[in-house]
């Protein structure tokens, strides 16, 4: 990968690894933005564009990807497995269904690796862009006793609560993933870099993957 060029960088992590904070940390220190899970939760959240309309703003002369931003915001997490958008035709919302969810998640992250530099957490965006010309596809695991204690740490859990709750997260990631893509998300063929965060700090992870860079 090259950093003086336009270039995606996607992190696939674990839950508890401190994957999210690396990202955070190493997007500051390339000085370029930093998505997550919350873009995509904004759209859930906030769906008021079909994959049509974004197709059709990708169709402007100017850059459609300020104006998406604007149309979509930031918005807080859900809580809920369920996910909605503002119907036009009533007041009522409607189930967004998980296809229309992935079509949405694809148009947004090609829509970002055609717009800027970035790091990106999460998702399956170390698949959909897979064939950018400018990429880094890294995984950041723990072992699960350091990823429980990260969650308690952040969380108001039992341990046992804490143990529940990444094995619930990884099976659905991993189903989700799978149905989608093909593949597994722990397939390290779909990464350039895989670390392994036992006895690291998240800064001494970052740094490694500046000297990856180059």
């Amino acid at each position: 990968m090259n950093k003086n060029e336009k270039f995606i960088i996607a992190i696939n992590r674990e839950l508890g690894s401190g994957g999210r904070t690396v990202g955070e940390k190493l997007a500051a220190k390339l000085g370029v933005p930093f998505y997550d899970k919350a873009l995509i939760r904004a759209l859930e959240k906030k769906y008021h564009l079909t994959v049509e309309e974004i197709e059709s703003l990708k169709g402007r002369k100017h850059g459609w990807w300020a104006d998406f931003e604007r149309a979509i915001g930031i918005g807080d997490a859900l809580n809920d497995s369920r996910f909605y958008y503002q119907s036009k035709l009533d007041d009522e919302p409607e189930l967004l269904t998980t296809e229309e969810i992935w079509k949405a998640e694809k148009e947004i992250l090609m829509g970002i690796a055609e717009t800027r530099s970035c790091v990106i957490a999460g998702r399956t965006a170390f698949y959909v862009l897979k064939k950018h010309p400018n990429h880094l596809n890294i995984l950041i695991k723990a072992p699960m006793e350091q990823r429980i204690d990260r969650i308690l740490r952040k969380q108001d859990l039992t341990r046992e609560e804490a143990e529940k709750t990444i094995k619930k997260v990884d099976e659905m990631r991993e189903n989700y993933v799978k149905k989608y893509t093909g593949t597994s998300r722990y397939d390290t063929r779909n990464y350039e870099l895989v670390i392994d965060m036992a006895g690291k700090t998240e800064d001494q992870v970052v740094d490694l993957i500046l000297n990856y860079i180059g």
